[in-house]
């Protein structure tokens, strides 16, 4: 397989969760995704939820309009979210399960189980020309339905992974290896993300069939030590030499 770059999407969810914190304009999220973008950022992701507890309509709307990378828009399956994909037409939009008391997300979409309402979702975003991708757990059950689905991008979740220690980490790597090589062959393409840091990134970056990773809360904190566009490059290096070993 060739060895091509490995993506890097960087969400700017948590610099709006800062603005939102004192409900003034600072620090502005579109800001952010400009300095991601002059860090080697390849695009900008930001989840538009249901209670707008941190990105905006209007931050949308900025983005869709100031971006020259592409925007993934990530949206719960609601027609609220679709109406407004299908206005601003991001490059892409990543379907993610949501529930309102959930601090973050906490596991993938149930794409098998809700098949039959993500079919209207993914159809209507096809066929606007919005590349879709199913945020789903590294589950079998989960990928053929992706494929079902006719979701060209499934991205696994890789939160339980960095959540865990020891051999329970081993094993849930070796899932996701699994899982990732199983969506390739079957047509999709590969993603990953949720809670990767510099320390969790180099064994997800390392497997080949992954095209992209989508990482944000951790480079928002380290960017108050460091700098957001010093964390990204750190985060970009070491996502080069997992790929290159």
């Amino acid at each position: 397989m060739k060895n091509d770059k490995l993506r890097l999407g960087v969400n700017i969810d948590h610099v709006a969760t800062i603005r939102n914190a004192r409900g003034i304009g600072h620090p502005d999220p579109v800001r952010a995704a400009g300095l991601a973008v002059r860090a080697g950022a390849d695009g900008i992701t930001a989840h538009l939820r249901e209670d707008r507890r941190h990105i905006s309509d209007d931050d949308i709307a900025t983005l869709s309009d100031v971006l020259t990378v592409p925007l993934n828009f990530e949206m719960a399956a609601t027609e609220e979210m679709l109406d407004i994909a299908l206005r601003h037409k991001p490059h892409a939009c990543c379907l993610v399960p949501e529930k309102r008391e959930e601090l973050t997300t906490e596991g993938g979409l149930d794409a098998a189980g809700m098949h039959n309402r993500l079919k209207f979702f993914v159809s209507e975003l096809n066929q606007a020309g919005i590349r879709v991708s199913l945020f789903i757990d590294a589950d079998i059950e989960q990928l053929d339905a992706a494929v079902s689905l006719g979701a060209p991008v499934a991205e696994i979740h890789t939160g339980a992974y960095c959540d865990l220690t020891g051999e329970a980490r081993k094993d849930e790597l070796n899932r996701i290896r699994s899982a990732v090589k199983y969506g390739y062959k079957h047509g999709l393409e590969m993603h990953a993300g949720h809670g990767l840091s510099y320390e969790t990134v180099g064994a997800i970056a390392a497997i080949p069939e992954l095209k992209e990773l989508n990482i944000g809360h951790f480079l928002v904190g380290e960017a108050i030590f460091h700098g957001l566009e010093a964390s990204i490059h750190e985060m970009r290096r070491l996502m080069d030499r997992a790929r290159a070993a």
